[in-house]
């Protein structure tokens, strides 16, 4: 009974959340940290972890489908896996080899027009990833409507360094000149696969770092994070919903301050209009002859401190204190 209770409370948890979402991602990046955490806290091997975190990917490509997410990038394997033991590594290989199969092959995949595409240093991992990485590209080639980037072997710092070594090649060669190194140039050089900008960064397991993960997409769009603490096993709906909450939030405050600073700029301009506005009135009561004696004030040029926020053209003066359509204006 209690189960069935926290399960309709769920469910109700869960429809407020999308009730709440206005504003969907395009481009979601998972760090899918806790699997080892996970299985060690049931007393199994990190292997049982990683098949538990498998399961959970697919369930997120489920709720980016029904959200309408674009593009998922999950942070399968860095550079740093590679220092793990023999005895964990194996059978890790043996899971992103079956599963990228088995993915490519999924008519769901297929009917959910899901492409797979690999970034990372994919010819650092043994011949049988490598592999079901051509195949599961190959296979899901023709779909257009959602991508799945899968980072294997991947290093955010590493990427960047090997674009700017092959950016230095390029101009040593004589191929690009320097001045015409710009975005683009980077970009198509970022193991050549590029991708969009990243909207919104999601970690599980607790940890408050990005862990050299989209440096460039992420950092250069001001992507908004999502830390949670429930390892990727754990991973649910709900928690992928607060996400999703984050980034719309972000979203609203960045418009929000985006709006202050134009409202910022159009007030210093108006300052700055106004005073080029004085200065040619000043210069205007200098040329103008003193027909009755009189100086001419600023009110009579229409420039009382008061008309800050409506600065007068000094271009378009008019007849000044009734004199006739001759009277001189200003230059």
């Amino acid at each position: 009974m209690w189960q069935r209770l926290r399960d309709l409370v769920g469910r109700a948890y869960r429809r407020h959340l999308r009730r709440e979402i206005d504003d969907v991602p395009d481009h979601v990046a998972v760090i899918q940290d806790g699997n080892r955490r996970y299985a060690r806290e049931r007393g199994d091997d990190a292997p049982e972890g990683h098949r538990a975190g498998a399961d959970t990917t697919e369930r997120v490509l489920d709720w980016c489908a029904d959200l309408g997410v674009s593009e998922l990038t999950l942070y399968a394997f860095s550079t740093e896996n590679f220092e793990r033991p023999d005895e964990e590594l194996k059978p890790l290989f043996d899971l992103l080899e079956h599963k990228l199969r088995e993915f490519a092959d999924a008519d769901r995949v297929h009917d959910q027009g899901v492409r797979v595409r690999a970034i990372g240093d994919v010819p650092r991992l043994p011949p049988r990833v490598h592999d079901a990485v051509e195949y599961a590209e190959r296979r899901t080639a023709d779909n257009d409507r959602f991508t799945l980037n899968v980072a294997l072997a991947y290093g955010g710092r590493t990427e960047l360094l090997d674009a700017a070594r092959a950016i230095a090649r390029d101009v040593d060669a004589g191929e690009i000149a320097p001045g015409d190194v710009d975005v683009e140039t980077v970009e198509s050089r970022l193991y050549d696969r590029p991708i969009r900008d990243v909207d919104l960064i999601v970690r599980t397991g607790g940890d408050e770092r990005t862990s050299n993960f989209l440096p460039w997409h992420a950092n250069g769009n001001e992507a908004a994070v999502y830390f949670c603490a429930p390892y990727w096993p754990e991973f649910s709906e709900a928690d992928f919903l607060r996400a999703i909450r984050t980034y719309e939030s972000r979203e609203e405050s960045w418009q929000r301050a985006r709006a202050e600073r134009a409202a910022a700029l159009v007030r210093a301009l108006a300052e700055v209009e106004f005073a080029e506005a004085r200065a040619a009135a000043s210069r205007l009561r200098e040329r103008v002859p003193r027909l009755d004696g009189s100086d001419l004030s600023d009110d009579a040029l229409g420039l009382a401190e008061g008309d800050a926020a409506n600065p007068v053209d000094a271009d378009a003066a008019g007849p000044i204190d009734g004199d006739s359509q001759d009277s001189p204006g200003a230059d």
